[in-house]
């Protein structure tokens, strides 16, 4: 087998020990003063109609929390910002909840199912801010469940089909990596309530990301077939990474690609600095496990601005088909 990973800079270690079990330093609570914050944000209530909301009975995640938005931060790019971000979460979510029943062993069953947890609970914070920002008062299910492919501002890699196993790990590997470098510098964003979910998510994503190296390496440094799934499935994701990193995809409102590290807040995080972060991430990863980021020409369009593969609506058809049937139902 490969040689292990070493640590970075943002997320935690990467290690290449394939035996590693979700713990406090991969996947546990965030020891961080936006702890109380987050709390706030998902505190249940008693009492009220219990709706679809991903079968919970919150009035609003964001209760006792100043949902006001600073005076340096645009509602409509704010609003754009999270809308993205939780569509992302949201569709990967679906995405790997079809590998219940797939999966290699349980233990990976589990492991992945936990992970689209990770993502929903994301996507539901996410979203309720939306609806705070720009003045619809809308919930995590007018957001989730109501609105039609056209709408929704994915990146296009995680509406992709699921393939096979080796394809997950790869998708996995790249939108952790992509979705950790932004998170870790939302956690200082102007807008308090969303630095608080991005500091929350910072240690679910460092696990997730762990999570996708250890299997990268496995499977690349295995056996011919592994390998060769494996750079099959680079060949299949490499022509969407670009589309991570343009102008506006998820590292800030508008983000410039020549951003300054002390951009203000309409610009976001540096999309430059988020390139470079998650490419260097994935080319240690790969290279441990003897693989390389194949060159690949960018395609056109983007899931930003609406423009989706044919793959999104059957996924969202099915995710939405009961909410949609049954719309004014409680439980």
């Amino acid at each position: 087998m490969g040689n292990g990973v070493s640590e970075d800079t943002n997320g935690g270690p990467l290690s290449g020990t394939h035996d590693e079990t979700r713990d406090e330093t991969y996947g546990g609570p965030h020891d961080g003063a936006d702890d109380h914050v987050y709390l706030s944000l998902t505190e249940e209530h008693d009492g009220g109609d219990a709706r679809w909301a991903f079968g919970t009975g919150f009035h609003d995640p964001l209760h006792g929390v100043d949902t006001a938005v600073p005076e340096e931060v645009d509602p409509a790019e704010l609003t754009a910002l999270c809308l993205a971000l939780a569509d992302d979460a949201l569709v990967s979510a679906q995405r790997l909840a079809e590998w219940c029943t797939r999966a290699p062993e349980l233990e990976e069953e589990v492991a992945l199912a936990n992970i689209g947890l990770d993502l929903l609970g994301q996507a539901r914070l996410l979203y309720a801010r939306c609806g705070q920002v720009d003045g619809t008062d809308r919930g995590e299910d007018a957001y989730a469940y109501f609105r039609d492919a056209s709408e929704f501002r994915n990146v296009r890699l995680a509406e992709l089909p699921g393939g096979d196993f080796a394809f997950a790990i790869v998708r996995l590997l790249v939108l952790s990596v992509w979705r950790l470098a932004l998170f870790g510098r939302l956690a200082s964003a102007a807008d308090p309530v969303l630095a608080a979910i991005a500091a929350k998510g910072v240690p679910e994503l460092t696990y997730h990301r762990q999570y996708a190296a250890d299997w990268a390496v496995r499977l690349g440094d295995g056996t011919p077939e592994s390998r060769l799934r494996m750079r099959g499935a680079l060949e299949q994701v490499a022509p969407y990474l670009d589309e991570l990193f343009t102008a506006g995809s998820g590292a800030g409102p508008d983000a410039k690609p020549d951003a300054g590290p002390d951009a203000g807040p309409d610009a976001g995080p540096d999309a430059a600095a988020v390139r470079a972060e998650t490419l260097a991430v994935l080319h240690q990863v790969l290279a441990a496990g003897g693989l390389d980021l194949p060159a690949s020409r960018p395609l056109s369009g983007a899931g930003r601005d609406g423009g989706h593969t044919a793959h999104l609506a059957p996924l969202l058809a099915e995710l939405q088909s009961v909410a949609r049937a049954h719309p004014e139902a409680t439980w």
